[in-house]
């Protein structure tokens, strides 16, 4: 296979993405793959469990039907990420999604019966979020639904959700997207029930900016613990939501978590697009931390294009504009506060060493990454509510280590991030971390070091482990 997997590694794979998604009935072996390489059609969610290890194999997405399979028939709010922009359509669609996810996929089922979409079949549909919204520019009052009663949803009840919004953020920062997913998930439900009601209109707009927030939250989990076109599915809905509020800086902050998604899926083009879109969707109205947020996935990026020069000036740009955040009177919303000086410091730091990899392995971005990347291990080291953050950060500096050829040191770093990894529910933690041990005993498989980490790896954050 151009993959370079065995009949038996496809196998294993298939079998591992499907224990994860909580469908424990598969069990493949080399024979049932060799049928279907002899033309038998898996049943779901086999074919899409296919489409997304190949996606993620060959850094690009590759769709049911280029592996010469067939799609499964598929309702309205899974079927793809063009979707009507209006008020009372972005409630359904919601409402259905999260029920989906909740009722028929415990563990992330649904993941299987979506397709990742990218380039121009993504990019397009994302343009209309720029489409003015209403004369008033406010939403239009969502209709209530024939017979049923007024909402009695007090001020003080909508406080509370959006506080239990900024709790579930929290908790996600120091547990990783494993552990709240479906508690998340089932607050956006609640939600969009309220949507349902008649609502005042400044409500409404309140619990669309909840909805808007939780969606991108349960987006984020989801593409944290390794369920991609479900986490697609959840920013795109968040988009339209946070249109509905008519809250420009909370859908630029949308499309940056869907630009590193696509960075991570290996596609940066589309990444760019989309981070280009934020920043111009919201330039005269998000605060000077949102715009460095923007500024540094412009950089990740560019990056991850081979292209240092716009990397670089993009990097300046984010240090420049956080500087100024100090000089912002408005109070900050809660979804930007993760962006921190050590926020700051991991991006630029990771923008540097991406260069590596893509831009030729010239020891000057990996000495450009260490200081910086060391700076955001110190900061992340000192707070305690963002463990995971401080994990992917100890697994950059040993990255760079490696690059440097200084096993030793790398090791050290890969522990310590192994220790966090145990307590987090994150499966891209786990994965980055296997990648760097890989690499680590591969190049330097003799060091006495790097084959004890190894061996600590296997034992003590095995590849059955399950993402929920």
């Amino acid at each position: 296979m151009r993959s370079g997997w065995s009949k038996g590694e496809l196998a294993r794979q298939v079998n591992r993405r499907a224990r994860q998604m909580g469908a424990h009935h598969i069990s493949t072996d080399t024979s049932r793959v060799r049928r279907w390489l002899d033309g038998e059609q898996p049943r779901e969610p086999i074919p899409r469990i296919l489409s997304e290890l190949f996606s993620e194999r060959f850094g690009a997405v590759v769709a049911v039907e280029d592996l010469g399979l067939r799609t499964a028939h598929q309702s309205p709010s899974v079927a793809g990420v063009d979707l009507p922009w209006a008020g009372p359509q972005t409630v359904a669609l919601l409402s259905e999604f999260s029920r989906s996810d909740l009722m028929l996929a415990r563990r992330g089922f649904l993941g299987s019966s979506l397709a990742l979409a990218a380039g121009p079949t993504l990019i397009e549909p994302m343009q209309r979020w720029l489409v003015p919204a209403p004369p008033s520019g406010r939403p239009e009052p969502v209709p209530a639904a024939a017979g049923s009663r007024p909402s009695r949803l007090s001020l003080p009840e909508l406080d509370l959700l959006e506080s239990t919004t900024a709790m579930f953020r929290q908790w996600d920062a120091q547990c990783g997207g494993g552990l709240r997913r479906k508690a998340v998930v089932g607050q956006l439900h609640e939600v969009t029930d309220l949507l349902q009601e008649p609502q005042p209109e400044e409500t409404a707009r309140r619990l669309f900016r909840c909805a808007a927030e939780l969606a991108e939250l349960a987006g984020w989990m989801s593409y944290d613990v390794g369920l991609q076109p479900t986490a697609q599915k959840y920013f795109v809905l968040a988009l339209h939501a946070s249109k509905e509020a008519g809250d420009k800086p909370l859908g630029s902050y949308i499309l940056s978590s869907m630009s590193r998604q696509m960075i991570h899926l290996g596609r940066p083009d589309d990444a760019l697009e989309l981070i280009h879109l934020a920043q111009y969707g919201s330039r005269e109205c998000a605060t000077s931390r949102t715009q460095a947020m923007l500024y540094a996935m412009e950089a990740r990026a560019y990056a991850n294009m081979g292209q240092p020069s716009k990397c670089r000036r993009a990097v300046r740009m984010a240090e420049d504009t956080f500087a100024d955040a100090v000089f912002d009177d408005e109070p900050e919303p809660d979804w930007i506060r993760f962006f921190s000086d050590a926020e700051l410091h991991g991006e630029n730091a990771h923008s540097y060493r991406d260069l590596v990899y893509v831009a030729g392995r010239s020891p000057t971005y990996a000495s450009l990454a260490e200081p910086v990347m060391a700076r955001a291990v110190e900061l992340f080291g000192d707070d305690d509510e963002h463990q995971r953050s401080y994990a992917l950060n100890l697994i950059g500096m040993a990255t760079v280590h490696l690059l440097q050829r200084e096993p030793e040191e790398s090791t050290v770093l890969a522990t310590k991030a192994l220790k966090i990894a145990k307590k987090v529910r994150s499966e891209r933690v786990n994965t980055r971390l296997r990648k760097t041990v890989d690499t680590a005993a591969r190049d330097f498989g003799d060091i006495p070091e790097v084959a004890r980490l190894t061996d600590l790896l296997t034992e003590q954050l095995p590849e059955t482990a399950e993402a929920v």
